[in-house]
């Protein structure tokens, strides 16, 4: 199959967390075009079954086929869990998620090997985190939170709330006694809480972003597979809007507000797709 390099990276999430690792890829990799997919009619995503992620994720990605993409970034955690093995054999197209770039890191980082992971209640179930960390070390010992009050509190927008912090302060309490050094933020929304996560834990716990890592990891992916976009962006002539499309399946007014306070321009044409129709 010849596949164009000049066609744009798909990238989708249950809701607007991915487009953390949409900023990333902005950042990192800036003559890609990208085509975003966020399913805010179903989210959330980490309370649901295995089948239910997985039909909801081939959906996507033969929505996302239809706008000729070259690559696809599952850029949600509890698909990345849950779906990522089969839908990488099903499609014929390069896809990859977010918990092995991430997973990855946090086993080089670590020093006393103790790993804590942050996540959706499915994530953590799935022990997809420790199970890949174990694979690199075996003699790294994993500990795991379900946060599920931190993605309804990023996407209300109280990032900074003394709530929030008072939330995350119990969520990871139990973790801090294990005497980790590393936490991976197992879920796109919880880059979001960055700064007060680093209040709560302190300076000498590494934070792990698997958006950033995401974004590096496709990186090198293009690069093997000899996709990147060899157009400089500053020689294009498309605007904004024109590289990189939004879609989501519910509640467009919503999705750009969201994506104006995440992203590093404005977002005012988010298309709503009916997703089941795929």
């Amino acid at each position: 199959m010849v596949i164009d390099k000049y066609a744009p990276i798909g990238v989708f999430d249950s809701g607007v967390g991915g487009l953390t690792v949409v900023r990333e890829i902005m950042r990192n990799l800036p003559n890609e075009r990208i085509v975003y997919f966020g399913d805010t009619a179903r989210v959330p995503y980490g309370s649901k079954s295995k089948n239910t992620v997985l039909r909801y994720s081939r959906q996507i990605v033969r929505f996302l086929q239809t706008k000729q993409v070259k690559a696809i970034v599952v850029a949600c955690n509890t698909a990345s869990a849950l779906a990522l093995d089969e839908i990488e054999t099903e499609f014929d197209i390069p896809i990859i998620g977010v918990v092995k770039p991430g997973a990855h890191v946090a086993t080089k980082t670590t020093v006393k090997k103790r790993i804590g992971v942050i996540a959706t209640e499915s994530t953590i179930q799935s022990n997809l985190y420790p199970t890949l960390i174990r694979k690199e070390a075996p003699d790294i010992t994993v500990f795991g939170k379900a946060c599920p009050l931190f993605v309804p509190l990023v996407e209300e927008g109280w990032t900074k709330d003394p709530i929030t912090y008072e939330v995350a302060r119990r969520y990871l309490a139990g973790l801090l006694e294990k005497d980790i050094d590393t936490l991976i933020m197992g879920c796109t929304h919880y880059p979001l809480l960055r700064s007060l996560l680093r209040e709560v834990v302190g300076e000498k716990i590494t934070l792990v972003n698997p958006a950033y890592e995401t974004s590096q990891a496709l990186k090198r992916l293009l690069r093997e597979l000899e996709l990147e976009n060899p157009q400089p962006y500053w020689e294009k002539q498309e605007s904004n809007d024109e590289k990189y499309r939004f879609f989501s399946s519910d509640g467009v007014e919503r999705f750009n507000a969201f994506a104006n306070s995440v992203l590093p321009y404005e977002t005012k044409s988010t298309t709503l797709v009916q997703i089941d129709e795929f």
